[in-house]
C-alpha cells in the first residue's frame, strides 16, 4: 500500500510537532470527525417540526434577544 503525498505531508509537519502539539491536534482532528458524523445525522420531519414550533413559541413570548440589544451588549465586550 503507498502512502499518498497529503498522508506524506502530514507526516512531515507531525513528525515535527512536540507532544502538546500533537494532543492539540489530536484533539482538533477527533472534534473535526466528530461533528462531520453529527452533521451526517438525519432530523425526522416530524422533529424539526417540533423544534420550529418551540422555536416559535420561544419568539411569540418575547424570548429572543434584538439585533439592537445584541449591539448594546457587544459594547461591553
Amino acid at each position: 500500500m503507498s502512502i499518498s503525498i497529503i498522508d506524506r505531508e502530514l507526516l512531515k509537519y507531525v513528525s515535527q510537532m512536540d507532544e502538546l502539539q500533537k494532543r492539540s491536534l489530536l484533539e482538533l482532528i477527533k472534534t473535526f470527525l466528530n461533528k462531520k458524523e453529527a452533521a451526517e445525522e438525519t432530523t425526522s420531519l416530524q422533529q424539526y417540526n417540533q423544534e420550529l414550533e418551540a422555536a416559535m413559541q420561544r419568539i411569540s413570548a418575547g424570548a429572543f434577544t434584538s439585533l439592537e440589544d445584541l449591539e448594546k451588549e457587544m459594547q461591553s465586550w
